[in-house]
């Protein structure tokens, strides 16, 4: 099959980070998935398109891991999604039919060695990639979520009480109660200290325009696991943060990480949630599994597992960055295990060990409120930054967009960060943040604090 020449030289690098919302993802099974199996291809084994009203997701299933390049055309519009040496038996693979913005699915072999799929579509969109290994229950897939520029919206004016919500975080405070968790050499208590952060960061996101915070526990008492997970979605939590002090039996270990969930925790957990689901009434957005088939219960779980684990890491990259600000990194990068309060397939979580309590100088620090001050002012800098680039349906950040941006905005540096696009991110001139910041060239680094200048509107 031909792609116009038009397809072949027209780039566009605008990219969004946006997941699907867990709500979208249940609209989206409810209406309907089209699957369609391939009989034989050297790397694509199925295409799935599936419709959740706003956004619209196509996977596809892959034999093998295969590196890509995602662009968009216009006039019509376009997704293009080139697989690098990779090729296509279009003849074998039946196309879904028109689903959602979707109109239609072309496949080509290009002659430098790629496979494109073509995706035809209604309108224009903002489409957004990632792969998926394999987690015991499917193997390699590539996702594309498709979500256009503007839903349609109801013309009658709502309510004041029903034109927005605010943001949801759901803040864990470690341990409590009979569970004192770690204790430093000088007797300090995991549970107290991380505590006291938990609610100097609730207290900070309060203060935040269309943002409210939620304590799984605010005071000194047990909260059992799962019952953490269990009150942060009866608040519709839109992210869940467990905050926690490590220790380790060497007094030299220090710094701060932060941690999702792993593939097989996430693995683990599916196959508890699949083996329950009679007893699985609130699950994305209140969809029940006890009344779906087994197929889709395994393809509802999976793609909440997905979007809420993407999300997740984008989160803890911003948070972790932040942290950098303010204390030594353990790791320099965002860790992956298998912490039950993590395992919720459908609110975004991290796990945040603020410092090594077992470490005699941050055990101090643990204990000054300055410096607990400053571990929730980091945190909240990375739950800020990704809430005003991912703001969820519904809420007055959605709406009415981020607070007018004040002098006192700051960006924290994390990897693939560059100055220029600081600037384009924030609508300000290269010279504007130099000076704010006193930068004599354009180097930056991870973990580095920016402040932004306010818009220069050009």
């Amino acid at each position: 099959m031909d792609i116009s020449g038009q397809a072949r030289g027209e780039i566009s690098a605008e990219m969004n980070t946006r997941p699907l919302t867990m709500v979208a993802l249940a609209a989206l099974l409810l209406s309907g998935m089209s699957v369609v199996h391939a009989a034989a291809s050297d790397g694509v084994e199925r295409i799935r398109i599936a419709n959740g009203g706003a956004s619209t997701r196509v996977v596809l299933d892959l034999k093998r891991p295969v590196s890509h390049t995602v662009f968009t055309l216009s006039n019509p519009s376009r997704v293009v999604v080139d697989l690098h040496a990779t090729t296509i038996d279009a003849s074998n693979i039946g196309l879904p039919g028109p689903t959602g913005i979707v109109r239609g699915v072309r496949l080509a072999n290009r002659d430098n060695g790629d496979a494109r799929v073509v995706l035809d579509l209604s309108a224009p969109v903002r489409p957004r990639s990632f792969s998926v290994p394999p987690d015991g229950n499917s193997g390699h897939r590539l996702v594309i979520d498709l979500e256009g520029f503007g839903a349609t919206r109801v013309v009658k004016a709502a309510p004041a009480a029903e034109r927005g919500r605010d943001v949801v975080v759901a803040i864990d405070a470690g341990h409590g109660g009979k569970d004192p968790g770690a204790i430093g050499r000088g007797g300090t208590r995991e549970k107290d200290v991380v505590l006291q952060i938990a609610k100097r960061l609730k207290a900070k996101i309060d203060k935040e325009p269309g943002m409210r915070g939620y304590l799984t526990r605010d005071g000194d008492y047990f909260v059992p696991l799962r019952q953490r997970i269990d009150r942060a979605r009866q608040q519709r939590a839109d992210l869940f943060i467990s905050i926690h002090a490590d220790a380790f039996n060497k007094t030299q270990a220090r710094g701060s990480s932060v941690y999702v969930l792993s593939p097989r925790g996430a693995s683990d957990e599916a196959s508890r949630w699949l083996a329950e689901r009679e007893n699985s009434a609130d699950l994305v957005g209140g969809v029940s599994l006890d009344d779906k088939d087994a197929m889709l219960a395994s393809v509802l779980l999976d793609l909440s597992q997905t979007a809420s684990i993407d999300a997740s890491n984008n989160v803890a990259e911003l948070v972790l960055g932040g942290l950098g600000s303010v204390n030594k990194l353990h790791r320099r990068t965002v860790g992956r295990a298998g912490f039950l309060v993590l395992k919720s397939p459908d609110i975004p979580s991290i796990l945040v060990e603020t410092a090594f309590i077992s470490n005699p100088t941050e055990e101090k620090q643990l204990k000054s409120s300055s410096h607990q001050e400053a571990l929730a002012t980091a945190i909240l800098g990375g739950v800020r930054a990704y809430f005003y680039d991912n703001p969820p349906p519904g809420t007055l950040l959605a709406m009415d967009g981020p607070p007018a941006r004040r002098e006192s905005v700051e960006h924290i540096i994390v990897s693939g960060d560059t100055l220029s696009g600081i600037a384009s991110r924030y609508n300000v001139s290269m010279s504007a943040l130099r000076s704010q910041n006193q930068l004599k060239n354009d180097r930056i680094r991870i973990g580095q604090v920016l402040r932004i200048p306010a818009s220069s509107g050009s």
